[in-house]
C-alpha cells in the first residue's frame, strides 16, 4: 500500500520558451527531469507549497506560481516509503538564470543533480532523458506565447501515470 502525499510543483517559462528543468534521481524511474517542487506542508494550499518549494529549491523569491497547468498522480518511493503522490503543477514567468544563493543543502536532500533550460527542441528529443511529467512537452506547447490563456478550469488532469523508469 502506497502511503497518498500531495506534491505541487513551478513550471518557469523564460521569455524565449525555454523552461526551468532539475535534474533528479529517483529508484523506480532513474535519473528524469521535473520542475522545482516537492511535498506540501501540513497547513500549505498547493499554490503556497509550489511558491516555498520553488524558493527552497532556486533561490527565486521573485516568483510566484501563476495558473495551474495541470495535476496529475504517479508512485515512487521517498525516503523509504512508497507513496502516491498527487501533484499540482502551475505556471509562471520568469528570467532565463541560475539558483540563487546555496541551495546545496535542498539538493542533497531531493536528490536533484542538476539544473538547466530546456528549449522547445530539447522536450521534442525523442532522446533526452526521461521528463516528468512525461507530456511536459505537450502541455507546454499549448501554453507556450500565451500562458495568459489558463483559467481555473483550464488546467489538463492526467490522472495517474505509471512508471517507465529503468
Amino acid at each position: 500500500m502506497r502511503t497518498p502525499r500531495r506534491a505541487a510543483r513551478t513550471v518557469v517559462l523564460a521569455p524565449d520558451g525555454a523552461v526551468f528543468l532539475l535534474r533528479s534521481d529517483n529508484v523506480e524511474v532513474g535519473v528524469h527531469w521535473t520542475m522545482p517542487g516537492g511535498g506540501i506542508e501540513a497547513g500549505e494550499s498547493p499554490a503556497e507549497g509550489a511558491r516555498r518549494e520553488l524558493w527552497e529549491e532556486t533561490g527565486w523569491t521573485d516568483l510566484a506560481p501563476g495558473p495551474l497547468l495541470c495535476t496529475w498522480e504517479h508512485d515512487f518511493t521517498w525516503h523509504g516509503i512508497p507513496v502516491r503522490q498527487h501533484e499540482h503543477v502551475f505556471l509562471t514567468s520568469g528570467p532565463r538564470r541560475g539558483p540563487l544563493g546555496d541551495v546545496s543543502a535542498a539538493h542533497a536532500a531531493d536528490r536533484i543533480l542538476g539544473w538547466r533550460w530546456w528549449t522547445p527542441a530539447d522536450l521534442a528529443d525523442e532522446h533526452a532523458e526521461a521528463l516528468w511529467p512525461p507530456q511536459l512537452p505537450e502541455l507546454l506547447a499549448a501554453v507556450r506565447g500565451n500562458p495568459a490563456h489558463l483559467t481555473a478550469g483550464a488546467a489538463v488532469h492526467l490522472g495517474y501515470v505509471p512508471n517507465s523508469g529503468p
